[in-house]
């Protein structure tokens, strides 16, 4: 098991204000085989040594002084930096609907409420470590999927259930969705944030033209290669991505679009 984490853990960062309770984090994680553990109090420390260290996963703490784990977590995924995919775990005394909904909304993996033990601990990082999930790259939100996002903290009425789609055929259809749903909402969203946009209709562009090619749409794998063109010439703008991105959307089923807005 130690052997199968270990890519994960080896470079562990954790951003707690609180000394004696990062202490407490980092001897567990020793056991758990990390070699490199660097303790930040603060979001501004933590984005610079996380720049510097790439840590493999990050532990946060939910908030405290010059610390709003939300916050830091939304920079993080929204950096160019290259652990900004790392698995991320938010620890918190406090694990309300609110603040679980909160963290999975920015980009959170797992949430974990103090006190914990070594056993909860090494459950969070196994999920993290041994069941990757896939990673949406939109522009309102980037992270991980958050249909798996499953927190056992919290068992109320509001608890997100796991909704993944059952069968190949399924599974597919709902790839296709949510690449032509995030490229719909980036166009709309441009002006917001063009870096991220940017990003996000690049990242779809390359899954639509793979999901294309694994099933032989030549029309969906021309529409992406397209739109891979556009984006590959001088700065992309809203006006020169509008015509291929619509000439994926004109792809979709027509239910799923009424959705998207």
């Amino acid at each position: 098991m130690l052997a199968r984490l270990a890519p994960t853990v080896g470079r562990t960062l954790i951003v707690e204000p609180n000394m004696q309770a990062a202490r407490l984090l980092s001897d567990l994680m020793k056991g758990l085989g990390a070699r490199n553990i660097y303790v930040e109090q603060t979001a501004a420390k933590a984005m610079i040594r996380a720049a510097d260290l790439e840590p493999g996963i990050v532990f946060t703490e939910h908030v405290g002084p010059g610390l709003d784990g939300e916050a830091f977590v939304r920079q993080l995924r929204r950096s160019h930096l290259g652990c900004r995919s790392a698995p991320v775990i938010m620890v918190t005394a406090v694990a309300t609907a609110s603040s679980i909904k909160g963290a999975r909304d920015v980009g959170v993996h797992e949430f974990l409420r103090k006190p914990f033990t070594s056993a909860d601990l090494l459950k969070r990082v196994e999920n993290v470590a041994l069941k990757p999930r896939d990673w949406v790259e939109g522009v309102a939100y980037v992270g991980p999927d958050r249909r798996r996002f499953n927190s056992g903290e919290y068992s109320g009425p509001q608890k997100r259930k796991n909704d993944a789609p059952v069968g190949a055929a399924a599974e597919i259809a709902a790839v296709k969705d949510q690449a032509l749903r995030i490229l719909a909402a980036a166009l709309t969203q441009f002006d917001n944030d063009p870096v991220q946009a940017v990003r996000a209709v690049t990242q779809q562009a390359i899954t639509l033209k793979a999901l294309g090619l694994k099933i032989s749409n030549t029309r969906l794998v021309v529409a992406a290669s397209a739109l891979e063109v556009c984006l590959s010439g001088t700065t992309p703008t809203r006006a020169s991505l509008s015509a291929p991105i619509r000439g994926l959307l004109a792809l979709a089923d027509p239910k799923p679009l009424q959705k998207t807005g």
